[in-house]
């Protein structure tokens, strides 16, 4: 998505669609207009299926957001022991509790002479379950509000930290109090605000003709993320960043319709609630996007008015954990970090030396992080090397400082640099020693200073291509292909989407093979999307083939065909000249295209290329392109896409936990069964299933003879 570029509300939209105009925009925009309305006519419903009303009935409390008289969004929390609210039929909810002495709903209830149309958000947070309805009040007495449904949906958990709750004495309650705000924040309210890890924001949309009747009216939505990510900017201002999501746009496409929003920030120790009102601006051109980790955008709140309402909850939350999406993200201290690193990155500045590490017999690991505190790496991309500056050794004072390059061989996700250095051994009295890998290897020791450029270079690898990749590395050339391969890992936990990489590493011995034991925990983690291969010219004669190497000789050939399935591939390919110039020849033999070979070379060495013709892409016609997938026992129900992965990966990214060995399926742990539709495996199971049974490691929705859209749900 360019976040540049603002969506048209224009009047060509579908006004049959479950969406408004609003949301219609915004999925337009980001390119899953379409995939988005197949998935929405199927799961956004006129009623609650069993599963949610269940799921409701079961709750301590609910969110819900609403829109005063003038026409200002709240967000609110109404709670009760479980059972206090009530699902009499599929299209109605009782919730029998009081508001919140001084929460606005309140007076809104109390007040309004029109049905009053409510968002509400049903969250379990110790399991990370969310349900969301969109409703209009069909009665209310003193401390009961009924509720006619207009749309049920699901919701994917995957910025939602877990926390259990317990419930307080009734005897020894705090007597609640109200405190109006007005439009500043005050001290506490900020300080609260800048520590949160989660929020809930009220939108709605007051266009009633820009779509259905049943797609308008208010939404209430969960917020989360790491301690910090939300910004306080001043006593009226606040900036947030808006992360990848599900691609519904309920609140962000309110805001195209109706710029305006609630916020209600929980003190899970103390019980006090502040409830915030004010106008949404969504910002498509700030440069603060950039510097802040996961962020797709950035919006702002401005205050209008807010309340404190303090000793208002009969309970208190315990934290149990950081969701692993949230784990991913940013906050504004780091980002206000990064951008100082960016105006930094053409000087060499001091970073020390946290941890050295023996990656074989000749090749050594050196983990920097910078000296100031203040400071972090600026952003790369795998493939990228540094520059380092070397001081002559102590007592020289004729030499002056040697620079060198050295490619990171951690991934730019990585919460570390590290740089991997091979020691260059004399060969001949003309070619002496390598002066600065023989300084690293033997002087530098931990807690040392090395002073440092941040990585550059064009030899980079995109973990967003579709295309899968071929990572060639060659004695210390595997080291941008450890980093690469990492990236592919964390750009696919991230976004859902994983890019195929295969990596063929080439070393002498296993004496002198770097990251062997990294490369088989990242192929075992990637639920197969990363296959790792070694050809050792002279294994030891301890080895076991096909576990400790795959190859012996130089690659070939025959060791590409046998391991490389039919495909258009992008092959990237480091290591000794002489050695990227054998593969080079090989692949166009193969009748690669010399477009998709990717070089880098050690020294002034580069590749002698020939251009070859196309090849045609094969593509894998078993398995569907999209889906709704319903896991029944977690109640989740979400829009698939090829690019989402096995089952596993797709249940991982939504938040669930399933159970799984290998990852390959061959162990038989994660054998769930199939409740409807049809899955394929897209490699054979080692094991024996039966008929309604499938290893989700492996498995993913089968395509439908007729294109229509799939729809399979399993027990999980």
């Amino acid at each position: 998505m360019n976040n540049n570029q603002a969506p048209t509300l224009n009047e060509d939209f579908d006004s049959t669609s479950p969406f408004h105009r609003g949301e219609q925009a915004f999925q337009s925009l980001v390119g899953v207009r379409d995939q988005m309305e197949r998935f929405g006519r199927r799961v956004i419903r006129d009623h609650m299926p069993d599963q949610h009303r269940e799921f409701y009935q079961s709750l301590p409390y609910v969110f819900v957001g609403h829109a005063d008289q003038e026409g200002w969004p709240w967000a609110s929390i109404l709670f009760g022991k479980p059972g206090f609210i009530v699902s009499p039929q599929a299209t109605a909810l009782d919730i029998n509790t009081q508001v919140v002495k001084g929460d606005p709903l309140q007076d809104s209830l109390d007040n309004s002479t029109v049905p009053i149309d409510l968002g509400l958000l049903g969250v379990e947070l110790t399991s990370r379950r969310r349900n969301r309805l969109s409703a209009t009040v069909s009665q209310k007495e003193d401390k009961t509000l009924s509720v006619v449904v207009r749309q049920a949906f699901g919701n994917c958990p995957q910025y939602i930290q877990t926390r259990s709750i317990e419930w307080l004495d009734e005897a020894n309650l705090p007597s609640p109090e109200t405190s109006l705000l007005g439009n500043e924040l005050d001290q506490a309210a900020m300080d609260l605000i800048a520590n949160s890890d989660t929020f809930f924001v009220a939108s709605y949309t007051a266009n009633q003709t820009s779509a259905s009747d049943e797609s308008r009216g208010v939404d209430v939505s969960h917020r989360g993320g790491r301690p910090g990510f939300v910004r306080v900017d001043d006593q009226k201002t606040l900036t947030i960043p808006d992360y990848l999501g599900n691609y519904h746009f309920n609140t962000l496409g309110n805001f195209l319709e109706t710029p305006k929003a609630g916020l209600l920030f929980i003190d899970f120790d103390t019980g006090n609630i502040l409830t915030l009102t004010g106008r949404a601006e969504i910002l498509w051109d700030s440069p603060d996007t950039e510097y802040f980790e996961g962020a797709e955008r950035l919006w702002q709140f401005h205050l209008e008015s807010g309340r404190w309402l303090k000793g208002a909850l009969p309970f208190r939350f315990d934290f149990g954990e950081f969701s692993q999406n949230s784990l991913l993200t940013g906050s504004w201290p780091e980002a206000k970090k990064l951008e100082q690193s960016e105006k930094d990155r053409n000087q060499f500045l001091p970073y020390v030396v946290e941890e050295i590490e023996n990656e074989s017999s000749v090749i050594k690991s050196f983990y920097l992080k910078p000296q100031n505190p203040e400071h972090v790496p600026a952003r790369y991309k795998a493939g990228q090397f540094v520059t380092l500056r070397i001081p002559p050794e102590q007592g020289d004072t004729q030499s002056k400082p040697v620079v060198r390059t050295y490619t990171a061989s951690s991934a730019p996700s990585d919460d570390y640099l590290r740089i991997s250095v091979k020691k260059e051994p004399s060969t001949s009295e003309d070619l002496p020693e390598g002066l600065v890998s023989n300084r690293l290897h033997r002087d530098y020791n931990v807690g040392d200073i090395i002073e440092m450029k941040p990585p550059s270079g064009v030899f980079t690898f995109d973990p967003a291509e579709t295309r899968p990749a071929v990572l060639i590395g060659g004695g210390i050339g595997i080291t941008p292909m450890v980093s690469m391969a990492n990236e592919a890992l964390a750009h696919g936990v991230k976004t859902r989407n994983m890019r195929s990489v295969t990596m063929i590493s080439a070393a002498k011995s296993a004496d002198q093979r770097a990251f062997f034991d990294e490369l088989s925990n990242l192929e075992k983690n990637s639920g197969g999307y990363i296959k790792s291969y070694w050809a050792l010219s002279q294994p030891e004669p301890d080895l076991k083939p096909g576990k400790d190497f795959h190859h012996h000789g130089r690659i070939s050939k025959e060791l590409l065909q046998a391991i490389l399935p039919i495909d258009n591939y992008d092959f990237y390919l480091c290591g000794p000249v002489g050695f990227m110039q054998s593969v080079y020849d090989l692949l166009l033999d193969l009748g690669v295209q010399d477009a998709n070979i990717h070089s880098e070379s050690f020294g002034p060495s580069s590749l002698h290329r020939h251009a070859v013709g196309d090849e045609e892409a094969v593509e894998n016609v078993q398995s569907a392109d999209e889906a709704v997938v319903v896991f029944s026992q977690s109640d989740v129900e979400q829009s698939w896409t090829k690019d989402d992965g096995s089952i596993l990966d797709f249940a991982e990214s939504h938040g669930l936990s399933p159970d799984f060995g290998c990852r390959s399926g061959q162990c038989g742990a994660c054998r769930t069964v199939v409740n409807a539709g049809e899955l394929v495996h897209t490699q054979e199971p080692g094991v024996d299933l039966a008929d309604n049974e499938v290893l989700i490691c492996c498995a993913v929705p089968a395509k439908s003879e007729d294109g229509s859209m799939v729809e399979v749900t399993l027990e999980l």
